[in-house]
């Protein structure tokens, strides 16, 4: 996969501009290396001189823990950011690049944001506060399609999906499409799919041929 060009335009605050962009990394079927993926391409970018936040929306916390920071011991985390609305500033960590971390209440976030006006928009929001502060936002996605995937579609500029070359993976992207035409739709009518990322690659099945 060819890496994304660095913003060559340099936004000032409150300019209403920002050339930042936001790759969102999602898949409602575990297992297909999206957390690595995240990962790995956030410190490919950082090596090549570029500003690079990456985003745990996972409450499994892989990508915390990826980092060496312990979901479990963690007190402030996106779940604050998103429910309570804390800055997202408060929640990011400089380790190998900079995160912004998950904690294990997480995992109750979606229930917290059903009864929020705006709840979609909490994210586009908070990243709002670091728009010139990085090239690059990486967002890591738990293995839904609920409220949390939401959220980072709506503060997408691009989504990224890395599938297993299997029959079920590939079929799952209908349902993804189906949801990211609905935000589309209804929410930010910017965010596409930027590619299709085969992972755990097989040559030996015929899925893995096609792909």
């Amino acid at each position: 996969m060819r890496l994304l060009p660095r913003p060559n335009v340099r936004s000032q605050p409150g300019d209403g501009f920002s050339s930042q962009r936001v790759i969102v990394f999602a898949n409602q079927k575990g297992g297909v290396a999206k957390t690595t993926t995240t990962l790995n391409l956030g410190v490919a970018f950082a090596e090549r001189g570029q500003r690079v936040l990456i985003i745990d929306l996972d409450p499994q916390g892989n990508l915390t823990m990826s980092q060496g920071l312990n979901p479990d011991a963690i007190e402030r985390s996106m779940f604050d950011v998103l429910v309570h609305r804390l800055p997202i500033s408060e929640v990011i960590h400089k380790v190998e690049v900079d995160i912004a971390v998950a904690s294990i209440d997480l995992a109750g976030a979606e229930l917290a944001l059903s009864s929020l006006i705006g709840r979609e928009r909490a994210l586009a929001k908070a990243l709002l506060e670091v728009r010139d502060r990085y090239d690059f936002v990486l967002i890591d996605t738990p293995p839904s399609l609920g409220l949390l995937t939401i959220n980072a579609f709506v503060a997408g500029t691009g989504v990224i999906v890395p599938v297993q070359c299997e029959y079920l993976s590939l079929r799952g992207l209908v349902q993804l499409e189906n949801t990211l035409s609905m935000v589309r739709e209804n929410l930010n009518p910017d965010v596409r799919v930027e590619g299709i990322l085969p992972t755990m690659l097989d040559s030996r099945t015929l899925h893995a041929r096609e792909a």
